[in-house]
């Protein structure tokens, strides 16, 4: 019964979809509307907690064992722990472990836990690195979506999860038919290269939050393409939930945990954009770009290695994710006439 009526707001929701795309909003409107359903959803949740409820929070890693910290049930999060204990911690947590379950620094705790803050210098640190791509596939997704101007589409797919040592992180993006002939220029490269770093500039936080399918599929209303990543995300939820994750005013779906801020991706740079095959939503491209984070920066001339490399088209594997990897390391056609001109 409770599968019937979860598929029947599916439905539902897909039908007011139809009816909303045909009403097309311009950029600046589609990000005010998710932005603000995001803000009302959190809002929402955040009042289950009417009443300030404490939590013990036991640190674990090198130095803080025995530390306990006592919290706020439903407001407090990592990211807040970290600033009770040193400024090391707060600049160089990425991910956090609660109870073993890999966490978002900015999602608030909701029983006593076990802490455990992940850094890039960890002896183990498959975790925080898996993150840190993802994110920086994130970051690329959201300098795509604001390039262009309104009178050219941009539907983000799904971001394909890929390895480090795959040697490039990457975007998949359908753009407007229009472009279907654009091969992007060095320069146009540049510029996106220039727009993600405006954003690392700015620092700004990656806020998570769990929500329902149906809240899912309303803030994705205008897009077919995410609403059927919101319902495969939920179909393969155990919790039945899907996360949403907000950066500035943009609002992206992922599959997995997302680093705390912008911030940490220091060296940054949009590598190439590949065409691929035409798909159910049009031509499929593959942005690709390369990132290491403050704590493990790259000599020019490894980044030069490191950024032909990069270039080269990454195939996506089903069993490419579950590869393990550390970060790299020093050990480690022409325009066409009539380009998208960006905002």
């Amino acid at each position: 019964m409770m599968a019937c009526k979860t598929a029947c707001q599916m439905l539902q929701r897909r039908l007011v979809s139809s009816a909303a795309t045909s009403a097309r909003l311009s950029l600046a409107e589609l990000q005010s509307r998710r932005d603000s359903l995001f803000s009302q959803e959190q809002a929402r949740q955040r009042a289950l907690y009417p009443r300030v409820e404490k939590i013990e929070v036991h640190m674990q890693g090198p130095g803080l064992q025995g530390t306990l910290l006592v919290m706020n049930k439903g407001m407090s999060t990592p990211h807040s722990c970290a600033r009770h204990l040193t400024e090391w911690h707060m600049d160089s947590a990425v991910l956090a472990l609660v109870d073993g379950e890999s966490w978002p620094l900015h999602k608030p705790l909701t029983q006593s836990c076990s802490l455990t803050l992940l850094t890039f210098k960890d002896a183990n640190p498959l975790l925080a690195n898996q993150a840190y791509w993802r994110s920086c596939a994130a970051l690329l997704g959201q300098v795509l979506q604001n390039a262009f101007k309104d009178e050219y589409t941009v539907e983000l797919l799904k971001i394909p999860d890929v390895p480090v040592t795959s040697g490039a992180f990457v975007c998949d993006v359908v753009l407007d038919q229009q472009l279907d002939s654009w091969t992007p220029s060095e320069e146009a490269l540049r510029s996106f290269t220039r727009d993600a770093q405006q954003l690392i500039h700015k620092d700004l936080p990656w806020e998570p939050l769990e929500v329902a399918p149906s809240v899912a599929l309303d803030i994705f209303a205008h897009s077919r393409c995410k609403q059927t990543e919101v319902e495969e995300l939920a179909a393969q939820s155990s919790s039945g939930t899907v996360s949403l994750y907000r950066c500035g005013d943009h609002v992206t779906l992922s599959e997995g945990p997302l680093v705390a801020r912008t911030g940490l991706c220091m060296q940054y740079e949009v590598t190439a954009i590949h065409s691929l095959e035409q798909g159910p939503w049009g031509l499929h491209r593959r942005a690709q770009g390369l990132s290491l984070p403050q704590q493990l920066q790259a000599h020019h001339t490894v980044w030069r290695k490191l950024r032909k490399r990069a270039e080269k088209l990454v195939e996506v594997t089903p069993s490419s994710a579950s590869e393990t990897a550390a970060l790299p390391s020093e050990d480690s056609h022409p325009q066409s006439p009539a380009p998208p001109t960006q905002q």
